[in-house]
């Protein structure tokens, strides 16, 4: 028989999270509350677990689910070769309905399904998902439906379609709007969108663009006024040149040319940066054979 607890009530809440974390540890599968929609998960380093939710769902292998974090930091210790556009997006998006594909660490003792070497991470923006990660570290979580069939906006939708293949429901209240994450794969050189959800194409976009080199900036206008200085100061210099070579003629009779003004130094232009590949064509989801399954 599952256990459901009505987290929106703080009495309940804590209540509910250690149940939750508790049936996590003993290897069972929980449904919680996200920033998008409902979620399905377990211990990431359970595979019996993992194998579970994978059923649950009626999904094979072919499709692992993606790995839920408590904080961008733990990511270090589950990807490796992290891209500096990964980062980025990391540092905008997180917590948020981000889910970043990246390369895992080959020490990593877990079996997601095939994964390809690769594992999907996210840091979901809801408190309850957030303390059960906290208690719990990574899950394995993918969205609360069984397959061809919507994800989960309510806690009554997910018991509808999953009922006691799931130990604890922990009931987050409505998902906020309903929309799944959007998914990058960051395993290559460039940022490539595998599926649009809550953050559209341009956001992601706008986040990768350069940001103002203030230090060019700056130093364009201190450059300004130093020319103007020096021009000045040339100025000066040549009225004492032609005095001096006005005595010189007095006493030579040979006349002497003024010395003339330095020009100042042009201003460097900013330097170029580098182009990443445009993918904001993209305008429906996209599957690979190695694509994550979807997450929530």
């Amino acid at each position: 028989m599952s256990e459901r607890y009505d987290c929106t009530d703080p009495a309940n809440r804590t209540l509910g999270i250690d149940s939750a974390a508790a049936a996590v540890r003993r290897g069972e599968v929980v449904v919680l509350p996200t920033d998008t929609v409902y979620g399905i998960g377990c211990d990431a380093f359970d595979g019996n677990a993992v194998a579970d939710v994978l059923a649950a769902k009626g999904r094979g292998r072919d499709m692992p689910p993606p790995v839920l974090i408590p904080t961008a930091r733990t990511a270090q210790g589950l990807a490796t070769q992290v891209p500096d556009y990964a980062q980025r997006l990391m540092e905008r998006f997180w917590p948020g309905p981000l889910t970043l594909v990246l390369k895992s660490h080959t020490s990593l003792h877990w079996d997601l399904g095939e994964t390809n070497g690769t594992v999907a991470l996210r840091v979901p923006a809801n408190e309850i998902a957030l303390e059960l990660l906290g208690e719990i570290g990574p899950m394995a979580v993918t969205s609360a439906n069984t397959t061809g069939d919507p994800a989960a906006r309510t806690v009554e939708d997910a018991v509808e379609m999953l009922g006691d293949a799931v130990s604890v429901y922990l009931d987050g209240g409505p998902a906020s709007d309903g929309e799944a994450s959007t998914i990058i794969d960051c395993t290559g050189e460039a940022p490539v969108t595998l599926r649009l959800g809550a953050l559209a194409q341009e956001v992601i976009d706008a986040a990768l663009e350069p940001d103002p080199d203030p230090d060019h900036d700056a130093q364009t206008d201190d450059e300004t006024p130093d020319a103007q200085t020096d021009d000045e100061q040339t100025d000066d210099e040549q009225t004492d040149d032609e005095q001096t070579d006005a005595d010189a003629v007095d006493e030579t009779d040979a006349p002497s040319a003024a010395v003339p003004a330095d020009a100042p130094e042009p201003v460097a232009e900013p330097a170029t940066m580098g182009e990443w590949r445009d993918v904001s064509d993209v305008s429906e989801p996209t599957r690979r054979t190695d694509d994550p399954a979807p997450t929530p």
